[in-house]
C-alpha cells in the first residue's frame, strides 16, 4: 500500500520551533516533488513549501518564507519541514503530498497529487 505518514506535529507557544517529517511507504518517492500544505479550521488548505526530485530547488509560500525549511532524503524516503519563529496563525493540520513529476513546477501546477498523507496536527498558542 502506498502511503506517506506524517509525524512531528504538536503545541508549541509562538517564537518557537517545530520539525515535521513525512515518510513514504509502499514505494519509493525520489523522482517525485515532495511538498506540504496546511488546512487551518474554516479555510482552504493551502500551499506551504516544495522541494524538487533531488533536493536542488525549493519554493515557498510567502507565509513560510525566512520561516520554513524543507528538505529530503531519497535514502531514508523522506521529507522535513523545518518550522521556526512559530506564529498562532500557523496553527493548522499540515499535510504531505507527492507530485508525479519531479519538478517543483510540477508539484504547483498539478491540479492532483499522486499521493497525500493523513495530516498532523500543529498548534501555536499565543
Amino acid at each position: 500500500q502506498v502511503q506517506l505518514v506524517e509525524s512531528g506535529g504538536g503545541l508549541v507557544q509562538a517564537g518557537g520551533s517545530l520539525r515535521l517529517s513525512c515518510a513514504g511507504f509502499g514505494r519509493t518517492f525520489s523522482m517525485n516533488a515532495m511538498g506540504w500544505y496546511r488546512q487551518a479550521p474554516g479555510k482552504d488548505r493551502e500551499f506551504v513549501a516544495v522541494i524538487n526530485w533531488s533536493g536542488t530547488a525549493t519554493y515557498y509560500a510567502d507565509s513560510a518564507k525566512g520561516r520554513f525549511t524543507i528538505s529530503r532524503d531519497n535514502a531514508k524516503n523522506t521529507v522535513d519541514l523545518q518550522m521556526s519563529s512559530l506564529k498562532s496563525e500557523d496553527t493548522a493540520v499540515y499535510y504531505c503530498a507527492a507530485s508525479e513529476g519531479g519538478s517543483t513546477t510540477d508539484f504547483i501546477g498539478a491540479s492532483t497529487k499522486s499521493a497525500w498523507g493523513q495530516g498532523t496536527q500543529v498548534t501555536v498558542s499565543s
